[in-house]
């Protein structure tokens, strides 16, 4: 099965929304490891429920129309040329669990940022294969 170059675009560019999403998120969860301590700390997350039906209606719409359309949320925005932001918002469940119990908290992040990474290698490891497969 060939691929149009629209297709190919598009895959690349949900990939690489996933792969600077998932980086994004790794840097704000270390900060929540690192900075639990300092007073008046509050963990935050990026929006990831915002980002994946971002990223689920894109697909739904590459599916119908063979065309990308990212469409912005409250917290997630698209501009031109690719770029995206992403705002971090406070991680309410993780800050109740950091006043009750630390440790539970600390697994509670470091459970988040294995995710995540698992998440970043799977759409690191697609788009090599897609590149390595669109070369030949």
């Amino acid at each position: 099965m060939k691929l149009s170059t629209t297709t190919i675009d598009n895959i690349t560019e949900v990939l690489t929304r996933i792969i600077e999403f998932t980086d994004q998120r790794r840097d704000v969860l270390t900060r929540n490891l690192f900075d639990y301590k300092t007073s008046g700390f509050q963990p935050k997350d990026l929006p990831v429920c915002e980002f994946t039906e971002c990223m689920t209606e894109a697909v739904s719409e590459h599916i119908r129309s063979k065309r990308l359309l990212l469409c912005d949320r409250d917290n997630v925005s698209f501009g031109e040329a690719g770029s995206f932001v992403v705002d971090p918002i406070v991680d309410s469940k993780a800050k109740n669990l950091l006043k009750i119990n630390t440790k539970d908290y600390l697994q509670m992040q470091i459970h988040k940022l294995s995710e995540n990474l698992m998440n970043n290698r799977i759409a690191v490891e697609l788009l090599k294969q897609k590149r390595h497969q669109h070369s030949f």
